[in-house]
């Protein structure tokens, strides 16, 4: 994948405007993300009062079935719900559960924590339509998102059954060495943190670094994917660690060699389809207990 990359000296996104990122960002995870799986049903909505779009997958006509709500990748500055269509899809089908993908207002429109709030208003509509047990789960920026959700749905009394984080942004304050220009790195988190905050002191609330949380017991189990050669590895593992430590049910894997943006290249990428194998399986068990 670097290789192909480094031959096909395409930009990063951070060299490039807001609107040239964004859409380059859907071409490229379109392009290595596999065929769309067919699902039984998926409609395209609208929350309740914002209007925020929703698309909900459905992988049979049970009426009962579980679900998961989640939340795209693009460091909070690009994606929309076709980003993670085709993620969706395969989770939906695997899981054997209903999938909310949810639109929230991205950045430098809207900083934080508009994001955070636009998940957890999701997750609570989620939670009074299905009515049964629901999970929360993203990739990068989004898992960074379900893991603020979770602590909001703690406080707030909203049971949450599972979290699902891939290679999530757990801390504003991490620093890395990883600087391939080829790839997702140092100089890429700081351009999506410089659009997501609106002041550099905004990113250590916990609820834009969920590491910083003053505690995470109480959160539902959790399994946290990262990849080998990723700037934000470290911190996701430090928070796979902390939640361990704070009691929660955990599971780590790290996959080897791979690099961010893996697991929606299942196209691509035997191990983008593994791991989101190895996601699904984690949700069947936990949905369904």
């Amino acid at each position: 994948m670097r290789t192909r990359r480094e031959r096909a000296r395409a930009p990063q996104l951070y060299a490039l405007s807001v609107a040239e990122a964004r859409e380059l960002d859907l071409a490229s995870i379109r392009d290595a993300g596999g065929t769309p799986e067919p699902v039984h049903s998926v409609v395209d909505s609208a929350l309740p009062g914002s209007g925020l779009p929703i698309r909900v997958y459905r992988p049979s006509e049970r009426t009962d079935l579980p679900v998961l709500v989640y939340f795209f990748g693009g460091g909070w500055t690009l994606g929309t719900i076709d980003t993670s269509d085709a993620v969706c899809r395969r989770l939906s089908n695997l899981v054997g559960c209903a999938v909310v993908a949810v639109g929230y207002r991205l950045a430098p429109e809207h900083k934080f924590p508009t994001a955070v709030h636009d998940c957890f208003d999701a997750v609570l509509w989620a939670a009074a339509e299905f009515g049964t047990a629901i999970a929360v789960g993203g990739d990068s920026a989004g898992g960074n998102l379900a893991a603020a959700v979770t602590l909001l749905a703690r406080d707030e009394g909203v049971p949450l059954a599972a979290q699902v984080l891939v290679y999530p942004n757990t801390d504003y304050g991490a620093e890395t060495d990883f600087d391939d220009p080829f790839l997702f790195n140092k100089t890429s988190v700081a351009w999506y943190w410089s659009h997501y905050l609106a002041k550099p002191e905004d990113g250590f609330h916990e609820l834009a670094s969920p590491l910083r949380a003053s505690s995470l017991a109480g959160l539902p189990p959790a399994l946290v994917i990262t990849a080998e050669f990723d700037p934000l590895r470290d911190q996701a593992e430090l928070y796979a660690k902390r939640l361990s430590e704070s009691g929660v049910d955990t599971t780590l894997s790290r996959y080897d060699g791979m690099i961010h943006g893996f697991f929606c290249m299942a196209g691509d990428l035997e191990a983008g389809a593994h791991a989101q194998e190895e996601a699904a399986a984690f949700l069947k068990a936990r949905l369904n207990a």
